[in-house]
């Protein structure tokens, strides 16, 4: 006779196992590298590039099974961080980081540097957007137009600026700002403020944070952050020419976007936004993906998304994609989200510790191939690790999918040594 209790235990095992996904350390140096992003090139999606702070970079022809490791070098505006990397249609890639062209002088612009050769090599020393000094430019991040429209193969930039970085003085303010490029990163619009409401400039829940654009079926750039109004949206439907006059409220961002988990010296759940551009019946889908604790208590971070099916005008409400049980004081945290622009699958990655009852930590890619209506989970990592409240472990990890192929990257710490490993799953 089947056993009912064991029945109804297996309809609510809380992760998809499907056998062990194999994790790749990508990194060869024993420097801390953290803060990790990755990218797969559309033209050959055998071609992965990644890159963790402060100016490594690793490239794969064979879909991630070998890396090769170099370092960034920009004589003229130094690199300091906060890698972010993309490839246009042609195959050429881009690497977007903070400057720092002097020790006097540092996050004073974006710079980009590309590749033509799959990540092997980069221009130097590259070009550059945002540069309005004194002011401070910090937490860049960029898309590619992949619709084939007008803008096709369009470069867009957003980050925040910092009237003075750290400042506690009510008149500075942190904004979102915006640029963009029409000739493969070889120049770049003058950067211009997005946002209505600006943020104080702490670096903090209160500060206008977490900047991450995607592009629509029709060429919209779409964009959403946090800061002291919660999670903002705001779109263009001109190519970045002009901005809606009043941004648009998402959600509450409960105890911001900047939080505590323990064991980890910075942690954050920064909204990551996209779209779908692929012709699966969910196209032009907009999610955005973001951590906080509205179910619970602070000691119970979780992972969501929300979704909008009218371009970022009304949202529902919020989808929790971590399955366990709720209010268990369990964490999952430091998010990140792609949506596969060729087959409209929603993929989050993100640290989880459901298993434990002290600091050791998994990772888990959530997938929703119903339009974010539902997720389903994979434990991704070999075996869980325990960091360390002393050791700087960056401030996000990173996922892209193309064409049911993911390729997920983070860091892991053992013994106080930091890591970086790639898990490439085929769907």
């Amino acid at each position: 006779m089947i056993n009912l209790k064991f029945l109804v235990a297996l309809l609510f095992i809380p992760l998809v196992f499907f056998g062990q996904f194999k994790n790749i350390k990508v990194n060869t140096s024993q420097s801390q590298a953290n803060e990790v992003t990755i990218f797969i090139n559309p033209a050959n999606p055998n071609n992965i590039i990644g890159a963790a702070n402060l100016n490594f970079y690793y490239w794969s022809i064979d879909k991630g099974l070998t890396w090769t490791e170099g370092k960034l070098e920009s004589e003229t505006y130094g690199v300091w961080g906060d890698p972010c990397l993309v490839f246009d249609l042609q195959g050429n890639a881009y690497y977007f980081h903070l400057s720092r062209p002097s020790k006097q002088q540092w996050i004073d612009r974006i710079v980009c540097q590309k590749s033509t050769d799959g990540g092997m090599s980069w221009s130097s020393p590259g070009t550059y957007t945002g540069l309005n000094l004194p002011k401070k430019q910090d937490k860049q991040w960029a898309c590619v137009d992949y619709t084939g429209g007008p803008k096709k193969n369009n470069i867009y930039a957003t980050w925040t600026q910092f009237d003075a970085y750290g400042s506690a003085d009510p008149l500075d303010s942190s904004n979102i700002m915006f640029s963009l490029s029409s000739d493969e990163g070889l120049n770049w619009s003058t950067a211009k403020r997005i946002n209505q409401f600006g943020g104080d400039c702490r670096d903090s829940d209160n500060t206008t944070e977490g900047a991450v654009p995607c592009v629509g079926p029709n060429g919209e750039i779409y964009v959403s952050w946090s800061g002291p109004r919660g999670i903002i949206f705001d779109r263009s439907t001109d190519g970045g020419k002009t901005w809606l006059d009043n941004d648009i409220s998402v959600s509450p961002h409960i105890i911001g976007w900047a939080y505590d988990i323990e064991g980890i010296y910075r942690c954050n759940g920064m909204p990551v936004t996209g779209c779908d551009i692929s012709s699966s019946q969910y196209k032009g889908n907009v999610y955005i993906n973001y951590s906080d604790s509205r179910i619970g208590d602070e000691e119970d971070v979780d992972v969501f998304v929300v979704r909008s099916t009218d371009g970022g005008t009304s949202w529902n409400d919020p989808v929790r994609v971590n399955k366990d049980a709720q209010g268990n004081k369990k964490q999952q945290f430091m998010n990140w989200m792609s949506v596969d622009p060729v087959t409209g699958a929603v993929n989050v990655l993100y640290y989880d510790r459901r298993d434990y009852n002290d600091t050791k930590t998994d990772v888990c890619l959530a997938r929703s191939t119903d339009g974010g209506i539902s997720f389903t989970e994979y434990k991704i990592s070999e075996k869980p690790f325990t960091p360390s409240q002393n050791v700087f472990f960056g401030d996000y990890i990173n996922v892209c999918s193309y064409n049911n192929q993911v390729a997920c990257i983070w860091q892991r710490m053992d013994e106080g040594i930091l890591s970086i490993i790639y898990c490439g799953i085929e769907f």
